[in-house]
């Protein structure tokens, strides 16, 4: 056999190239969302992920404790009719203003995915939840991103011009600065022709819900989480408040996508979680005293910060910077928010715990700042 070419190698290697690399160029390629670290070690005080530090309420545990495993092998009821009909009853709306999610992230994405398909662009402020961006450059939705003012509000005027839809959450993340109800009311106002979503992750550590102006105004939304004021993170459990019409388009969507969102153990527990009204007063109460107290102590040591109306702080000190501080929490297993770069790049999110690990943190943090500014470290116990 005769040796080939080198001109027909050249041709051989090019067809090869191209073989190999086509593939990619129908991939749909976004840079993904960076959860919280999730540490693992049972000393650590964990004030990172903006988790509830109160276990949930009595009867959730009742109802993991006597689950029949045996329907686990059934398919949950698609509708989740027993928590949707238990959410309504504790907001006052009807069944058919009520949608259910895996967790609000699951409930937002197909609120993207259903309201905003306008070629205009949607907005939400430039420094506010990190998935916006990721779920509008995922579904391919046009965004701008309106700067907040120098104290990290948002300014209502900057959403008072032609869009796509407007998304915001109440109280901000990780800012934690609310905006008054009657601001959001200009807002939607302002645009009946878009839907409007506001995320209310946090309301229920001091914000007034937007959630009564959904019977005066069609295109809104407003979308909660169990995460949260209800200490189920790991259950997953977010709904969404609208008028039955909008409701119905996100079902339609959900049944388009995945029939069966909720699993049966989140259906019973979530009701559980809604029926025990006393207890999440009380695990509000609790969070919301050791915030203010919290508050207080920093604004001792020197750090800045606006006034939160969320489970967390979002603090900055003009002598310490925050990069450092976090090094040095973390290397004591204090596990707290930090987001490098830009106008963030000097703060540090800290969720509010139990006020025996806000102790800790305010102590760590007290000799730390002596040692930096005095040079000395006391021996003292952090636990």
């Amino acid at each position: 056999m005769y040796p080939r070419k080198k001109a027909d190698k050249k041709v051989d290697k090019k067809k090869e190239d191209m073989k190999m690399g086509n593939w990619e160029n129908n991939i749909r390629k976004v840079v993904p969302y960076t959860p919280g670290e999730q540490p693992n070690q049972t000393d650590m005080i964990k004030l990172n992920t903006n988790e509830n530090p109160y276990p949930p309420a009595p009867g959730v545990t009742e109802v993991l404790r006597n689950t029949d495993t045996d329907a686990l092998r059934l398919y949950p009821d698609p509708a989740a009719k027993d928590l949707v009909h238990a959410i309504a009853g504790e907001y006052g709306l009807q069944d058919d203003q009520v949608f259910v999610g895996v967790g609000s992230d699951d409930v937002l994405a197909m609120s993207f995915l259903t309201f905003f398909n306008s070629e205009k662009p949607i907005l939400f402020p430039d420094i506010t939840y990190s998935f916006y961006d990721v779920w509008a450059e995922l579904f391919r939705i046009p965004y701008e991103r309106p700067a907040l003012d120098e104290h990290f509000h948002i300014k209502k005027e900057d959403y008072f011009r032609e869009n796509g839809g407007i998304i915001f959450p109440n109280p901000n993340a990780p800012t934690g600065v609310s905006l008054p109800l009657s601001d959001i009311e200009d807002i939607v106002e302002h645009n009946q022709d878009v839907i409007v979503i506001v995320d209310e992750a946090y309301v229920d550590f001091g914000t007034q819900s937007a959630l009564p102006l959904i019977e005066k105004y069609e295109n809104l939304l407003v979308v909660q989480t169990f995460s949260k004021s209800r200490s189920m993170a790991g259950m997953r459990i977010g709904f969404a408040l609208a008028c039955p019409k909008l409701i119905k388009y996100l079902n339609d969507v959900k049944y388009s996508f995945n029939s069966y969102t909720m699993n049966r153990m989140s259906i019973a527990a979530g009701v559980a979680a809604i029926e025990d009204q006393e207890y999440f007063l009380e695990t509000c109460g609790k969070i919301i005293e050791t915030r203010e107290w919290t508050k207080k102590e920093l604004r001792k040591l020197g750090f800045y910060f606006e006034e939160s109306k969320a489970n967390f702080i979002f603090a900055a000190h003009k002598n310490c910077p925050a990069e450092k501080l976090f090094q040095a929490l973390r290397a004591q297993h204090i596990y707290v928010r930090y987001f490098p770069g830009g106008r963030t790049g000097n703060h540090l999110r800290i969720t509010i715990g139990t006020r025996n690990e806000m102790e800790v943190f305010i102590n760590f943090v007290r000799e730390y700042l002596k040692r930096r500014i005095y040079g000395s470290f006391s021996t003292v116990v952090y636990r």
